[in-house]
C-alpha cells in the first residue's frame, strides 16, 4: 500500500485536460501523468479523472499520445537482459527473403463485441513455424476466451504461462520458436489501476496500449495489429511509425473485427520502409560521407503509411460469415479446436482453418518471409512460390501457401510443443 506522502497530485494537469485547451495539453505531460500510475502514486480519485477525461477529450486516440505512453507502460515493465535476448535472437533466427530473423507479433485491441475464435493466438503459433515470435496477451477481458485461457486450456498438457518471465525469455528461445508473454508477469504496475478500470466500465487507453507495449519493444521486427474500429486504424498505425516500427500492418474487418475478416473486406494499413527521396548524402556504406553529424538532416531512410483492401479472395480463399467463427466459445473449447486444427483433424477448407490461414498470411508478408523466389521451408515444401502480388504489393497467396506447410508439415504443433516443453522444464507455477 502507498502511503499518503508519496502520492503526486496531478490536479493542474488534471484542469488543462478539462478546460478548453485540452487539445494542447503536451503528449510527454499525459505520458508522465500516466507512468505515476504504475508506481502507485495517483490517488483513485485522480486516476480515475485523469483516464476518464483523456476519454471524454479523446486524447487517447491521439497518435503520439499513445506512442509516448506506450514508451512510459514499457519503460515501467519488467525488463529485459536485451543483450542476452539479442544472442538467443541471433543464434535461433532464420532469415529468408526480407526478413532478418527478429522477433514478431500479432494482436488485437480486442473489443470488437464478435467473440470469434482465438485467431491471433492460432495464427501466432502456425507463424513461429517460421518467424520468432514474442506473443503479447493476456486473459479475457471482453471475451469469453482471451489468449491466456486458450493457452492454459490445453489437454492433456499445457502450457504454465507464468514461467516466461524477463529473466527466463532468452532461455525459451533455445528450444522453441514460441513465447507466450503474459502481461501480469511483465507489466506488475497494472495491478494498481485494475480495479479503478473495472469500476469505470469503459474502455480507456489501457485498452489501446496493449498491443504497442510488448515488452521485448525495440527487438520487435515486423507485427499484425488488429483494431476493432476503422477510425483507430491511421491513428495506430501513426503510433506504431511515431514509436519506431518499420514492419507493421494494422487491420480492421469492415464488421469492426480486429482480425483480417473472412466474410469480406478488411481494411489495411501497412508501414513500409523505403529509400528517403529527399536524402543527399551517398548511398555508399564505404563512403566518408555515408553517416551525417547532422541531426536536422533528412535520413536515409523513412517510413511511410500505405492504406489499401484486402479481400478473402485475395488470400485464394472463399469467404466465409463471420456466424460460421462464431460463437468464441469458451477456452477449453477453442484449445481442441486448435489442437485439431494442429493435427489436421478438421477439413482445409473449414471456415475456422481459412480465418486462421489469412492471419497468418499476413504475418509471414509483413515479416518479409514471402520476398523470396525460392523456398526451401523444409520436408513437404514443394518449393513452388506463388509470385502473385495482391493489394498492397503483398504475396498473400504465398503467404497462404506457406502457413498451410505450417500445419501440414507438423512444424506448428512442434514449435507448440516446444513451448510447452519448456515452461514445464522451468517449474514455475
Amino acid at each position: 500500500m502507498t502511503s499518503e506522502s508519496s502520492i503526486v497530485s496531478i490536479s493542474l494537469l488534471l484542469a488543462a485536460l478539462a478546460g478548453p485547451s485540452s487539445q494542447h495539453v503536451p503528449a510527454s505531460e499525459i505520458a508522465s501523468a500516466l507512468a505515476l500510475i504504475f508506481d502507485n502514486r495517483l490517488s483513485p480519485v485522480q486516476c480515475s479523472s485523469f483516464l476518464t477525461l483523456l476519454h471524454v477529450t479523446k486524447r487517447d486516440h491521439d497518435p503520439l499520445v499513445i506512442a509516448k505512453c506506450a514508451s512510459a507502460m514499457r519503460s515501467a515493465a519488467a525488463q529485459v537482459d536485451r543483450a542476452t535476448l539479442r544472442e538467443a535472437v541471433r543464434c535461433r533466427g532464420r532469415k529468408e527473403g526480407s526478413y532478418r530473423g527478429g522477433l514478431c507479433d500479432i494482436v488485437g485491441t480486442g473489443g470488437d463485441g464478435h467473440s470469434t475464435f482465438n485467431v491471433s493466438t492460432t495464427a501466432s503459433i502456425l507463424a513461429s513455424s517460421l518467424l520468432l515470435l514474442s506473443k503479447h496477451g493476456n486473459r479475457a477481458s471482453s471475451s469469453t476466451s482471451g489468449s491466456a485461457d486458450l493457452l492454459q486450456s490445453i489437454a492433456p498438457k499445457g502450457p504454465i504461462i507464468e514461467a516466461i518471465t524477463a529473466t527466463t525469455l532468452p532461455a525459451a528461445y533455445e528450444r522453441t520458436n514460441y513465447a507466450f508473454l503474459f502481461a501480469p508477469k511483465f507489466h506488475p504496475g497494472m495491478r494498481h489501476v485494475a480495479p479503478i478500470r473495472k469500476d469505470l466500465g469503459f474502455r480507456t487507453i489501457f485498452n489501446l496500449l496493449g498491443p504497442l507495449a510488448n515488452p521485448v519493444e525495440g527487438m520487435i521486427e515486423a507485427r499484425v495489429v488488429g483494431v476493432a474500429h476503422r477510425a483507430l486504424g491511421p491513428v495506430f498505425a501513426e503510433a506504431l511509425r511515431l514509436s519506431g516500427a518499420k514492419k507493421a500492418i494494422v487491420v480492421c474487418g469492415a464488421e469492426d473485427l480486429d482480425e483480417i475478416s473472412c466474410a469480406g473486406t478488411t481494411y489495411c494499413w501497412r508501414l513500409v520502409e523505403r529509400a528517403n527521396p529527399a536524402f543527399r548524402g551517398s548511398n555508399n556504406e564505404q563512403d566518408d560521407e555515408y553517416t551525417t553529424s547532422d541531426e536536422e538532416a533528412p535520413s536515409r531512410r523513412i517510413v511511410e503509411i500505405e492504406a489499401f483492401e484486402l479481400q478473402p479472395s485475395d488470400f485464394g480463399l472463399p469467404a466465409h460469415t463471420l456466424a460460421e467463427v462464431l460463437p468464441g466459445k469458451m477456452p477449453g473449447e477453442n484449445a481442441e479446436t486448435l489442437m485439431r486444427l494442429l493435427k489436421m483433424e478438421l477439413p482445409r477448407d473449414d471456415p475456422v482453418v481459412h480465418f486462421v490461414l489469412m492471419n497468418t498470411a499476413a504475418l509471414f508478408v509483413v515479416a518479409g518471409m514471402c520476398d523470396t523466389e525460392e523456398s526451401a521451408m523444409g520436408a513437404g515444401d514443394d518449393g513452388k512460390v506463388v509470385g502473385e502480388r495482391g493489394p498492397g504489393q503483398g504475396r498473400w497467396k504465398e503467404g497462404v501457401r506457406r502457413a498451410r506447410w505450417a500445419i501440414e508439415s507438423g512444424e506448428a504443433l512442434k514449435a507448440l510443443e516446444g513451448y510447452v516443453e519448456i515452461t514445464n522444464s522451468l517449474g514455475i507455477r
